[in-house]
């Protein structure tokens, strides 16, 4: 039992997404908005399952790929069907129904895709333990799970920040970007500390503190200014390790 308590939470990062999935499909606007909240969860679960396997020493081959899977619905699939329902309802979108299919929202596979694709390479990759090549696709997943509660919290407004993020050409990108920063191998930071003084993790530290602040001032519009941040700083640190080098 205690081997199998990190796979039960695996399974509730699953769910989440699942959830995620059915409340895209079968709701409106605000279970939208719902959806990502749910893609938020996962990520928590995912966190959680990792933590409980260290914890209780009962990390196996089967977590390992059970893991994947589960990130594979809650944040590639699920995301992309959040895409997908966001485009549908963006403005901006071009006039491109061709026998009742809108072939431009159709670029939200590309996230499946990418996600697919990046977490096949980091299952056969032994040297991101520390570190990443491509982006996360949590990272994308947050990024992707964000918009349509921007949407929803910024309706009544309709300002600026509001019809950037839902600008169908805006979306339509992130779907492009996000794909090929998955499946890159541009080295990225992870979160994850061998100690936790300054030295050696003075990125991560500085990172972690803007985002706070950055939550605290905008709350969710704060998220995808978080991602740029990432790239940003990640971009920073690859380029400090070539002057080393």
């Amino acid at each position: 039992m205690r081997k199998n308590i990190p796979n039960l939470i695996t399974l509730l990062n699953l769910t989440m997404g699942l959830v995620a999935i059915y409340l895209t499909l079968t709701g409106g606007e605000v279970e939208l908005a719902y959806a990502g909240y749910f893609i938020f969860l996962a990520a928590a679960f995912d966190f959680m399952d990792g933590f409980a396997a260290r914890l209780l020493k009962a990390k196996s081959e089967l977590g390992v790929q059970l893991d994947s899977l589960a990130d594979m619905v809650s944040f590639g699939v699920a995301p992309g069907f959040i895409l997908y329902k966001m485009l549908m309802i963006s403005h901006g979108r071009p006039q491109d129904d061709l026998g009742g299919y809108h072939l431009f929202s159709l670029v939200a596979v590309l996230i499946p895709w990418g996600a697919a694709l990046r977490l096949a390479k980091f299952n056969i990759d032994d040297s991101q333990q520390m570190g990443f090549k491509g982006l996360p696709t949590p990272a994308l997943a947050f990024l992707i799970a964000s918009l349509p509660i921007i949407r929803q919290t910024l309706y009544h407004d309709r300002g600026m920040v509001y019809m950037f993020f839902t600008n169908a050409y805006f979306l339509s990108s992130v779907a492009v970007f996000g794909f090929f920063l998955m499946i890159s191998s541009f080295p990225m930071f992870a979160l994850k500390f061998k100690h936790y003084g300054w030295k050696g993790n003075e990125i991560k530290y500085v990172f972690l503190l803007i985002s706070l602040l950055l939550l605290l001032m905008y709350k969710i519009v704060a998220v995808p200014f978080i991602i740029i941040t990432y790239l940003f700083f990640s971009l920073v640190l690859y380029l400090i390790n070539i002057q080393e080098d």
